[in-house]
């Protein structure tokens, strides 16, 4: 279909959410000297104008999302992170510009390590190649996102992480994540992988918690976020984010964000959250 545009929703709770964990996950495999390699399967445009461009401009959802963290004080050791890697991209101290995953990550890889981004949008892959023109460290391919799986896994450095943001802009959205799971498993079961989904009827995310728990794959922890009741019939209710082969003690630093994560952004008392081991590790 390729009709969704992430500059829509640049920056909003989703956003803060998937983009704190995945710095978290990057962080962590920047502990050890070896070099990584990242794979952004789904990458969108790079980077966003959320003051002028339309888009961004129309439902203004940065507002309930980089907006209310902009000016809070006394972030935890994770949400300061996430914004000081939004406020490199924001020198002046004004929030315009948005950083999709693509520089967020770029702006934490050592000279040794790589990032290989996909995009299929026709409109959105000029920009992203726009904004990484130059840039030995980063390969940009116009290539559907579930393809790049085979084309590039297992990476020469045999550590680092798949990351996968998909628009689920098709009704086999979840199904398609679980084959790219066995995929990932099959051909690099070693390394990281992060997929995010949206929660907005609650039925499929479950579907498709119980698909990976029947999987037989290990080390599959899920994380949510939620920010209204998922028993309202419409909108975006929350997010998780599922990740295989965490880092060591992960959960446990999920244990302090998850909540301070929805302390920050509900606009509700409604809000919940969910940190589950849907397989164990070995």
């Amino acid at each position: 279909m390729l009709s969704y545009r992430h500059s829509f929703h640049a920056g909003n709770f989703a956003d803060v959410f998937k983009h704190t964990l995945l710095l978290q996950l990057l962080l962590a495999l920047k502990r050890k000297d070896k070099p990584f390699c990242i794979l952004d399967t789904h990458a969108g445009a790079g980077r966003y104008d959320l003051l002028y461009s339309k888009s961004a401009a129309k439902n203004r959802e940065y507002g309930e999302g980089i907006g209310r963290l902009w000016s809070q004080p006394e972030l935890g050791p994770e949400l300061s992170e996430y914004r000081k890697q939004v406020q490199a991209l924001n020198p002046n101290g004004e929030l315009r510009y948005y950083p999709g995953s693509p520089l967020l990550t770029r702006g934490l890889l050592r000279p040794g390590d790589r990032l290989i981004l996909t995009e299929l949008h026709p409109s959105d892959y000029p920009l992203l190649k726009t904004v990484f023109s130059g840039d030995r460290q980063t390969a940009v391919h116009h290539a559907d996102g579930y393809a790049a799986l085979k084309a590039f896994l297992p990476p020469i450095e045999r550590r680092g992480l798949v990351f996968i943001d998909p628009a689920f802009e098709l009704r086999d959205e979840f199904e398609r994540l679980i084959d790219a799971v066995q995929v990932i498993h099959r051909r690099w079961a070693s390394g990281i992988t992060a997929l995010w989904y949206p929660i907005l009827d609650r039925a499929p995310s479950l579907r498709f918690h119980r698909a990976l728990r029947e999987s037989a794959i290990p080390a599959v922890l899920c994380a949510e976020l939620g920010l209204q009741s998922y028993d309202t019939p419409f909108g975006l209710h929350g997010c998780g984010m599922i990740i295989i082969n965490p880092p060591w003690q992960f959960d446990e630093r999920l244990k302090r964000l998850l909540p301070e994560l929805r302390q920050r952004l509900q606009s509700s008392e409604n809000g919940q959250i969910q940190l589950d081991w849907l397989t164990p590790a070995p």
